[in-house]
């Protein structure tokens, strides 16, 4: 046994015992930090197993969600698996085509009007979409009030894209319209076709509203989706020259008169295929905005429309009556077909035809008649 003797020198090598006692600090230090790190990848594991089986609700806004249009794009939404807010004041609005959602408690109803801005604010609180498709679209009576088109477009659009800048929505769908290329000399018409004179009051406030779209989206992280529809038909579908028609017919099946010679030439489109491309352009397009035509690669004449409607009710020897001219109106196009390559282009064709969609159109008519009533 060695012995240390009082007052005798006692030999250390410190640079080891430094060294060793470093490397078991060290030691502690990394076991002490490697449970750490067990411990916190454990509670990143258990976090990212939450968030993936958690269900993450999207909250999406739709503007006369009680119309025609919106009210299939809130349907669509709903099966998407959003959460839906859907603003409509019902001037047009149809309480049928909400009805069917009311008990879906990812479905919110508000019945307001958008020219109410401190009270439309609130409702687009966390939403991440909006779809903007309420508007007058009534282009025929635009000369008989001229206000009408300024407020329920472009000032509604105004309020709705401030809304939504307010509130951080990172999407805006807009629902154009080919009026805004008025009468123009190219067929079919392409996005890129110079912006000519207004001849509708409600092309010069969509074509405004598009400007406001854009300014929006250069100025804020919002992208803006702009869709320049061709007239829709389908189930739901309660204006234009079929609901007239057959309206017309149900009080008297012998004659009917059309506005123009029966001459004008339009494209047209089958709700589904405008829904389906709505969606399929938002979740495959990202530019900062994002301009398309939405329509068919065919057209048709008002005297082929009246005759597809007569054949589907089997209507015999109907007396027509014109009122004269190229056009039913002042601001109607005498010929409205919109170029969809771009559309294409992007992955997506229409499959209805629009003698399909006139049928579609007159056999939902036929089954829902209380829609006459309303208009």
């Amino acid at each position: 046994m060695e012995t240390f003797k009082k007052n005798t020198p006692i030999s250390v090598d410190y640079e080891r015992y430094n060294e060793e006692s470093n490397s078991n600090r060290r030691s502690r230090i990394y076991r002490k930090e490697l449970a750490s790190a067990r411990t916190e990848a454990k509670r990143t594991i258990d976090f990212v197993e939450v968030l993936c089986t958690a269900e993450v609700t999207l909250k999406a806004v739709v503007t006369g969600g009680a119309g025609f249009i919106g009210s299939t794009i809130a349907d669509r939404l709903l099966k998407e698996g959003y959460s839906v807010l859907v603003i409509d004041n019902f001037r047009t609005g149809q309480e049928a085509f909400v009805s069917h959602n009311l008990k879906n408690p990812k479905y919110t109803l508000v019945r307001e009007d958008l020219l109410n801005y401190e009270k439309i604010l609130p409702h687009f609180k966390e939403a991440k979409i909006v779809f903007h498709m309420a508007a007058n679209a009534d282009v025929r009576h635009g000369l008989e009030d001229t206000r009408r088109d300024l407020e329920q477009n472009t000032i509604v659009t105004y309020n709705v894209l401030e809304a939504a800048r307010k509130n951080g929505v990172k999407k805006f769908v807009f629902a154009s319209t080919g009026s805004i290329y008025g009468e123009p000399d190219t067929f079919p018409t392409p996005e890129t076709y110079k912006i000519p004179i207004q001849t509708s009051f409600y092309g010069a406030s969509k074509i405004a509203c598009e400007g406001l779209i854009q300014a929006f989206a250069e100025g804020f992280p919002m992208k803006g989706y702009i869709f320049r529809f061709v007239s829709c038909m389908g189930e739901r579908y309660t204006h234009g020259c079929v609901f007239d028609f057959m309206k017309s017919l149900r009080k008297d099946p012998t004659t009917l008169h059309i506005l123009g010679n029966g001459k004008q030439k339009k494209s047209y489109i089958y709700i589904g295929d405008l829904v389906e491309a709505i969606f399929h352009v938002i979740s495959t397009q990202h530019e900062k905005v994002n301009i398309y035509n939405l329509g068919t690669d065919e057209f048709v004449d008002v005297n082929f429309i009246a005759q597809t409607i007569f054949d589907e009710l089997k209507l015999k020897n109907v007396k027509i009556s014109y009122s004269g001219g190229e056009r039913g109106w002042i601001g109607d196009s005498p010929f409205i077909y919109l170029d969809i390559a771009k559309l294409q282009k992007a992955g997506f064709s229409p499959k209805t035809s629009i003698k399909d969609s006139i049928i579609h159109t007159v056999r939902y008519l036929n089954t829902h008649p209380f829609l006459f009533d309303q208009r």
